[in-house]
This record gives C-alpha cells, structure tokens and sequence, in this order.
C-alpha cells in the first residue's frame, strides 16, 4: 500500500491537518501539512480550522495542541512516543519543589506534561526564552524548568544569575560529543557549527550560531557558509537540505554513536503505517480533563502575550 497517498486522500476528507515536528523522519515531513518547531506547531494548532489535528511528534506536543484546540479531535499516532526532558520533571516532584520558592514566578519548557504546564506561570520555547526572562522585572524571582542547559545559556545571556533552574535534561542534545564536533571541524575547516541550546555548555562554546530548531534552519538558508556542523536532532537535517541543496550538512554526533547520527528515540517511533492507521481509525486522540486544560492555557496564552 502507498500509505503516503492514502494519508493525503483521507485528510482532504476528513478535513484534517497534518504537523510535524522537524525531527520527525523525512517521510512524515514530506505528507505534513506543516513542519516546525515548538514555537510554530502551538501556533498553528492555536489558529486551526480543521476538524482534526494529527500530531506527528511526541506526548507534550499533542497535548499542547488540545489545550490550544480543545474543541478539535486531536490524534497522536504513536502514545508511547514521550520526551526524555518532559519526563525529567513530574508534577509530584514539581510540586514539593515549588514549596521551597512559594514566592518565584514559574517559567517552564513548552518540553513538559500538561500537569506541569498547570503549575506553571508562563511558557516559553527555546525561540522565546531569552525574551520572556527579559522582559519580567530585574527583581523577580524566577525557577525556570527543566532543562538545565537551556536554563544555564538563559542565565549566561540575561545575567539573571539567581535564577533557580530545574536539574533536567534532553537525551538527545545531552550527548553529543565536545571531542567528534572538534575532530569534524578538522575535517571541514571551513564549516560553521550550528548548536540548539539544550546542548550542553561545551558544545556552546564550540558555536557559531546557537539558536531554536527553526533559527538554526533559518540561519544555514541565509549564511554564505557552504558547509555546517549541526548539533540538535538529525531530523531537521531533512529541512536544511531541501532549503539549500548546493550546502553540505553534517550531523554532530554522539558521545557512542555507530551511524554518526543523534537521533531522538521517541521521535523516530512514528511512522506513515501508524499515520495512516490513526487517521483511518481517529484513535489514539488525547483526551484532557477540562479543568486541567484550562489551567495549563493560561500559561502559554502568557507566552503568546508576552512575545507579541
């Protein structure tokens, strides 16, 4: 069966829109509707008028896209695709957390659960972070979470230095080795290292450009560098080649790697079998409680204020 025809047909009839995360494989990508970041798909999912919602990305995503949509049948093709950072910090360790700074204001990840985003008082995405700290008052306490890397590049750019940062971290931008990046920029002397800022510290300091999933592919369209070093998930690989065919991109491996490549596992469970399948049967959907909806909005409608 060509499960990519069959997947474009049944959308167009059941009125469904198809996003995809650019670390999905290239496949997915190619039948999206949309591809993006974070920051991209939760605005699109914000403004939808399709009856359906299929979600080609991981758990906080689809869950992300009800609490904007929550009149839209949102689908998830694979349930068991989570996130490593998401699962770094649960409500129930959050909420003995937060006991301890009861007077801080709580920035947290769009990377988190539904049940975190409850407790939180104002999103942000890796595009927005920076701008969102800047903008809150110098005075204000802040416990930014959960990950560590993007909370300590945050710290280092808006010199917010008692800000108190959650001890989690990305599987994926947590393992990329320092040592192969610098044994690359041997090989391609001339390349330019992109870096998410998830990585860590080490591999920051190696950048020439440290930015979002979608700043890093915006940057390697509009740079006259012909040869980049990338360091986040190799999905977005997929994207930087159709935007610049003439470029070469390398992916920054990790610490053990055997195919030199640094994929997210959770990512890579979907695929157009399961596409296809979810869409021809709706189900998996994400089904939230109304109450826990409502209370998590609040925090990413604060993001979208605050980043107009």
């Amino acid at each position: 069966m060509d499960f990519s025809k069959e997947i474009l047909k049944m959308k167009k009839e059941k009125n469904c829109v198809i996003l995809s995360h650019f670390y999905q494989i290239a496949d997915i990508q190619n039948i999206a509707d949309f591809i993006g970041d974070s920051l991209q798909l939760s605005q699109i999912a914000a403004e939808t008028t399709a009856d359906i919602i299929l979600f080609c990305g991981v758990n906080f995503m689809a869950e992300t896209a009800k609490i904007l949509s929550p009149d839209r049948k949102v689908l998830l093709p694979e349930p068991e695709a989570g996130c490593s950072l998401a699962d770094s910090c649960n409500v129930n360790d959050l909420k003995a957390f937060l006991k301890n700074y009861p007077d801080h204001t709580v920035v947290s990840y769009v990377n988190t659960s539904v049940g975190v985003k409850a407790l939180t008082d104002i999103c942000c995405t890796s595009s927005n972070a920076i701008k969102i700290i800047e903008n809150l008052p110098e005075n204000e306490k802040i416990v930014f979470l959960p990950d560590r890397n993007l909370g300590s590049y945050i710290k280092s750019i808006t010199k917010r230095d008692d800000m108190v940062v959650w001890n989690g971290a990305c599987h994926v931008h947590e393992e990329f080795s320092v040592e192969k990046i610098i044994e690359l920029k041997k090989e391609y002397p001339e390349a330019k290292v992109l870096a998410h800022p998830e990585c860590k510290k080490t591999v920051l300091i190696l950048a020439d450009k440290i930015g979002s999933t979608a700043a890093l592919l915006e940057f390697s369209k509009n740079d006259g560098c012909k040869q980049f070093i990338v360091a986040t998930e190799s999905g977005i690989l997929h994207q930087m080649q159709i935007s610049s065919p003439q470029k070469t991109f390398i992916p920054a491996p990790p610490v053990d790697s055997t195919c030199g490549c640094n994929d997210c596992k959770y990512m890579k469970m979907v695929t157009l079998e399961k596409v296809y399948n979810t869409l021809k049967n709706e189900s998996p959907e994400v089904l939230i409680d109304i109450e826990l909806i409502e209370k998590a909005k609040k925090s990413i409608l604060r993001m979208f204020e605050m980043t107009k």
